[in-house]
């Protein structure tokens, strides 16, 4: 296995950031799905290219991320039972603090996909919508698996999580966050706070 784990994580959160919007007015379809994943990289692709500087392709990354995941469900279980007792103007401050962390966190990296491809491998249904299996291949990197969960569930197809090599994208942030938040003795507001800081 290469050892490039950050980079692979980079990858995962890049394609999270990056996720074509289908035809609301139609359900979710095995070829919507499969043209979402072939858009991901060409978006990835276009904002890296752009020749902006890293700060505007950081802010480019987090439009990307608010306009195409499924932000909210992201963000709910990132915050998991803690979400509980927050309050609603709470949970709409933590999805908003929590896609500017996401960006931030993994946007830095986002250059090194620079000369990346991925190919599919295969899309099944699955309860929430579809996986859409493929390959990734990084620049000077072996292939490795990459699977894309998508869903209309919110009105519009959009991605909600992705594995990479059996790396759960949301069971990590999920387990991050809660740390987080444990070491402010789970004061959300701290968290909420920190998060718009945290780079």
């Amino acid at each position: 296995m290469p050892n490039s784990l950050n980079r692979r994580e980079f990858f995962l959160s890049s394609v999270a950031l990056s996720v074509l919007i289908a035809n609301p007015a139609m359900a979710l379809t095995e070829d919507a799905a499969r043209n979402l994943v072939n858009q991901v990289v060409s978006d990835i692709d276009r904002v890296i290219s752009s020749g902006k500087s890293d700060a505007a392709i950081l802010r480019e990354f987090e439009k990307l991320f608010v306009r195409y995941a499924d932000v909210n469900i992201m963000a709910q279980y990132a915050l998991g039972a803690d979400g509980r007792s927050a309050s609603a103007s709470q949970k709409r401050a933590f999805s908003e603090a929590f896609t500017g962390y996401i960006a931030r966190k993994y946007g830095k990296q986002f250059r090194d996909f620079v000369g990346g491809r991925v190919e599919i491998q295969s899309t099944r249904q699955i309860k929430a919508g579809y996986e859409v299996k493929t390959l990734a291949y990084l620049r000077g990197d072996g292939p490795f698996e990459v699977s894309f969960h998508v869903s209309d569930k919110s009105g519009r197809d959009k991605f909600f999580n992705i594995f990479i090599e059996g790396v759960n994208l949301l069971l990590t942030e999920r387990s991050e966050i809660g740390s987080m938040l444990d070491s402010r003795s789970g004061d959300i507001n701290a968290l909420i706070a920190d998060l718009k800081k945290t780079s």
